[in-house]
């Protein structure tokens, strides 16, 4: 690329930067209210989210995000995950002939040097407990099962870095496995979705798909606190097996980047590798 062309393209990007704000601060990207007011619809979901005393229209969870990600628009929830799913599976499927665990080992010591290591195995602990942290908190707090589950795929993404693939491969984190755990979180949040409307239909009554809590004409709902302790209903469930099905999905798609280009390339030529 030539001199002029990097100045071009750098004082096109500025350019659109700086007309990209301008649209904003004039509204040209759609109608925007003063600082200071709350439209109608988010004054509704303000006085929704957590709200004892009107629990048939509430989610009855304090964390706003959380509610509406998954009570007021559970099913687009539900399709986005399905997305993502599918996006894991389209992988795996694509790099179905290639083993992870195929080639030869390195001779000699594998992954960075042992004071990496030992930091890393420290450090791994505490990613995965601040991912459990923001899944179990997320109808709480800001987080949740994505967030969470992103996080928690931290930890074998460091692990894939500082030790090698060959490493993790020996402490049983396989692409099958992976995926055992991601259908695992996709069974339970069906299962969470169905729940008050399978146990109400058993008992005669009425109730709707992801129902949470309470609604009019569907008396039924999940309890949104045990022992004194907030869980939001179904929203508790669902975060917990969202951040499985999150970091599993991501775990895998690492393990698919961490085969070696060499191998690859053999199962595509229909090389020795290949089938």
């Amino acid at each position: 690329m030539g001199r002029w062309q990097k100045v071009v393209i750098t004082a096109s990007m500025v350019a659109f930067v700086a007309l990209l704000a301008l649209a904003l601060s004039a509204g040209g990207l759609g109608f925007t209210l003063p600082a200071g007011r709350v439209r109608d619809v988010a004054r509704w979901y303000l006085f929704t989210t957590f709200n004892p005393d009107l629990e048939l229209f509430s989610a009855m969870a304090p964390e706003g995000v959380t509610s509406i990600v998954w009570d007021y628009r559970g099913l687009d929830t539900l399709f986005e995950t399905a997305v993502f799913f599918l996006a894991i599976i389209g992988s795996v499927a694509i790099m179905r002939d290639i083993k992870t665990g195929g080639g030869s080992k390195p001779k000699g010591s594998t992954g960075l040097s042992p004071i990496v290591k030992t930091v890393t195995r420290i450090t791994v602990g505490i990613i995965l407990a601040v991912a459990a942290s923001i899944a179990l908190h997320g109808h709480l707090t800001p987080g949740g099962g994505f967030q969470g589950g992103a996080t928690a795929a931290v930890a074998p993404l460091l692990i894939l870095v500082i030790f090698s693939r060959y490493y993790i491969e020996r402490l049983g984190v396989s692409k099958n496995a992976m995926l055992a755990i991601r259908s695992l979180g996709l069974v339970g949040i069906a299962v969470t979705a169905f729940i008050v409307l399978a146990v109400t239909s058993l008992q005669g009554g009425v109730a709707y798909v992801f129902q949470n809590q309470p609604k009019p004409y569907a008396p039924a709902g999940m309890p949104y606190e045990v022992g004194g302790s907030l869980t939001g209903g179904t929203l508790l469930l669902f975060n917990i097996f969202e951040m499985f099905a999150v970091s599993a999905g991501f775990t895998i798609i690492f393990l698919l980047l961490a085969i070696p280009e060499s191998e690859v390339l053999g199962v595509l030529r229909g090389g020795e590798d290949g089938h």
